[in-house]
């Protein structure tokens, strides 16, 4: 009885020193990622010949250049090439891409400051920290199964994004609002399932060292970025008036 308490303990600590271990990497990839981001964004922000690379004032309102348009699509090529080339590419060219990935959209939410004010854009990125590490450090305690919860956040993704599609033609204020607000709760909700879903996918590993769970770890990076980002911007369009 004692050697059999003695292995369950054994056991629990070796899966808790790979869970941790595992979103460490996770979490030390993503905050790598939103900081190249971030650093990037100012930098093209505050700089004026960066900023007009990208995007120019026209008669007719603000215009993207060739290399605004080529920055705005460069994000979704980096996602795709890092989901599909997963098992065949190396753990260095995935981190490349991921690198890249977070330099263009640096470059890209860089339009922002032209947009809101550095004081609206810190506040919201402080309470978009705040939120989210909340949510994760949930999902990542929680004895609950989150599974059928998110079954529907996905489905609520799919439908946030076919409003705003519809919304492009409509223009209705209250239709933006409505959005908004749902993009806030649905990311929100996103940040502590995938943390849950990371936390079983260490588990069923076994090896925290190992070339596939380095790259599962960075796929798992750039899912928490892309819902951190998303859960930023419905934040900073909620509660921020434009300039």
């Amino acid at each position: 009885m004692n050697n059999d308490n003695f292995n369950y303990s054994t056991t629990q600590e070796s899966e808790s020193i790979l869970v941790k271990t595992f979103l460490t990497r996770v979490f030390t990839w993503m905050g790598a990622a939103l900081l190249i981001s971030g650093l990037v964004a100012y930098v093209f922000g505050t700089q004026a010949e960066l900023i007009n690379m990208i995007i120019v004032q026209t008669v007719k309102g603000p215009s993207l250049t060739g290399l605004g348009m080529a920055v705005s699509f460069a994000p979704l090529i980096f996602i795709l090439v890092m989901n599909f080339g997963l098992e065949k590419l190396s753990l260095p060219v995935l981190l490349g891409c991921f690198v890249l990935f977070s330099i263009t959209m640096g470059m890209s939410m860089s339009t922002l400051m032209l947009e809101y004010t550095g004081a609206a854009l810190f506040k919201t990125l402080l309470i978009s920290a705040g939120t989210f590490g909340f949510m994760a450090f949930l999902g990542a305690t929680t004895k609950t199964d989150l599974t059928k919860m998110g079954t529907y956040l996905m489905m609520g993704v799919f439908g946030i994004f076919i409003a705003i599609i519809i919304n492009m033609f409509t223009h209705s204020s209250g239709m933006g609002f409505l959005i908004d607000i749902g993009g806030v709760v649905i990311f929100t909700g996103l940040a502590s399932f995938q943390t849950q879903m990371l936390k079983k996918m260490a588990l069923s590993m076994g090896d925290a060292g190992s070339v596939q769970s380095q790259k599962l770890a960075l796929n798992g990076a750039l899912s928490l970025y892309l819902t951190f980002l998303n859960l930023f911007t419905f934040l900073l369009a909620l509660g921020n008036d434009r300039r």
